[in-house]
Order: structure tokens, then C-alpha cells, then sequence
């Protein structure tokens, strides 16, 4: 080996990498897979342009949606695996909860 603290310098920002993130960060994240969880997203369009009508359609619709799973859950287990701790308060008393 060459460059023996160069490679460990690069495998500890890898390993640190997967470390626990802050809670507030791991809340943020989170407050989405629960929306998803609650109905799926998207959106569509439609025109007419020189070559004539188009659309599209962009839709996401979660694993978590098509199992039924409460978006309650959903946001308190996925905190707990980014954070590593309990949300500080339940999903449904969130002020940014719109469901």
C-alpha cells in the first residue's frame, strides 16, 4: 500500500456517512415518506404545441400506501432508522402534518 492514511481517511468518511443523523434533520426527511403513505403524489398536464397536443404524467405512489400502512408509523420508524431516536412529537400533532 502506497498511501495507508489516505485509505483510511477515505474509509472513515464512508463509514461516517452511514452514521445517525439529527433528529430535526430525520423528522424533515421523514415527514414526506409519511405523506406518501398517506396518498400517493403527482401531476399531469396537457397543451398543444407546433407539433400538436402532449401531456404528461408524473406520479409516485409509495410501498407504504399500497399496504395501508398508517403514515403515523410510518414517520415514527423511519426517524428512529435515520436518528436513531423517537420523533419529539407524534406525526398527527405536528403543525406541518397536512395529511
Amino acid at each position: 500500500m502506497r498511501y495507508p492514511a489516505a485509505y483510511a481517511l477515505v474509509t472513515a468518511a464512508l463509514v461516517a456517512g452511514c452514521g445517525p443523523v439529527p433528529l430535526e434533520r430525520a423528522e424533515r426527511d421523514c415527514l414526506e415518506a409519511a405523506r406518501l403513505a398517506a396518498q400517493p403524489r403527482g401531476e399531469f398536464g396537457v397543451g398543444v404545441g407546433p407539433d400538436g397536443p402532449s401531456g404528461f404524467l408524473d406520479l409516485t405512489i409509495s410501498s407504504d400506501y399500497i399496504a395501508g400502512r398508517d403514515p403515523a408509523a410510518v414517520f415514527e420508524t423511519c426517524v428512529i432508522n435515520k436518528s436513531g431516536q423517537r420523533p419529539s412529537q407524534p406525526l398527527y400533532s405536528r403543525s406541518d402534518w397536512k395529511g
